[in-house]
């Protein structure tokens, strides 16, 4: 089974849950940007949590189907349509050999994904690296951005299709937008009036992509100017470059890094972060950490 991209409109990639475990390669683990989704698409469609689908950038993909497959759309709200025929999100839907698979732009939201009963399987046009087939567009690792004339293949599901439940788009609150933090290992490297402002509210900013998300507001301030060797960060971390303006790390964030981590979001935080479009306000929520000795 497989599916023919036709049209891709700005940037789709093939994300499973990543490749963990080789940091010390300097490989950063990558994967879907937004992982609550990824997990619930595979769920609806009985596949195994980190199955491989495809993420849209905003939408804007076209496929011809060359075998009977079932899918599911979720994530960023999007018109999908089979054969000029609406269809609804997040829900299964069969296609049949010769049918035409569209998504429409995303009206809300960053991130669509569309996965696949059986999930997107290995092949010469996505091919398993370091035990993932998830792409890195930064690094260069894993399969390449998708293109007209790419087949994505179809593996063999690991359940049964949940008829019974459906995932629901992504909707982005208009108010009281909060994301939870804990204090960092390097929170006392700012001001004590700089972590009261870390602690508020921000902008995201346009700078955004895979690798993190710069937010916008009141630049926060150091309490030393020493130089900080590089250290290990994970997926969340929160820097603080010279500028004062604080990025959090993404999917593709590199492994090591020498600005100071003051701060580090929940998980599930990052999957909604992943999602928020330039210009959304948000306010951190910090809670207390041993490691920083901040409370």
């Amino acid at each position: 089974m497989s599916l023919l991209v036709e049209q891709v409109d700005r940037l789709a990639l093939v994300e499973d849950l990543g490749r963990p475990g080789h940091r010390a390669l300097g490989v950063p683990p990558s994967g879907a940007a937004d992982r609550t989704t990824l997990r619930a698409l595979n769920r609806l469609l009985g596949n195994d949590p980190g199955a491989a689908a495809v993420e849209t950038l905003l939408g804007g993909l076209r496929l011809q189907v060359e075998a009977p497959v079932t899918v599911a759309v979720g994530g960023a709200p999007c018109v999908v349509t089979v054969d000029d025929q609406q269809v609804g999100l997040g829900l299964p839907v069969a296609l049949a050999a010769g049918q035409t698979l569209t998504l429409g732009a995303a009206s809300a939201g960053l991130r669509t994904y569309l996965a696949v009963r059986g999930g997107v399987a290995e092949s010469v046009d996505v091919p398993t690296v370091l035990g993932s087939l998830s792409s890195d567009p930064t690094s260069g690792l894993g399969p390449a951005p998708l293109r007209p004339g790419v087949r994505l293949e179809v593996g063999r599901p690991a359940g049964a299709v949940a008829v019974d439940r459906h995932v629901a788009p992504f909707a982005l609150p208009t108010t009281g937008l909060t994301l939870g933090a804990t204090w960092g290992p390097r929170a006392d490297w700012l001001t004590d009036a700089s972590r009261d402002r870390l602690d508020g509210a921000w902008t995201v900013s346009a700078d955004t992509d895979r690798v993190g998300v710069r937010l916008d507001g009141p630049a926060l301030d150091r309490s030393r100017d020493d130089q900080l060797p590089s250290e290990g960060v994970v997926r969340g971390c929160v820097q603080v470059p010279p500028d004062g303006r604080p990025i959090v790390f993404l999917a593709d964030h590199p492994t090591t890094g020498g600005y100071p981590v003051v701060a580090v979001l929940d998980p599930a935080e990052t999957d909604l972060l992943a999602q928020l479009t330039p210009g959304t306000d948000v306010r951190l929520r910090l809670r207390p950490s041993r490691l920083a000795g901040i409370s």
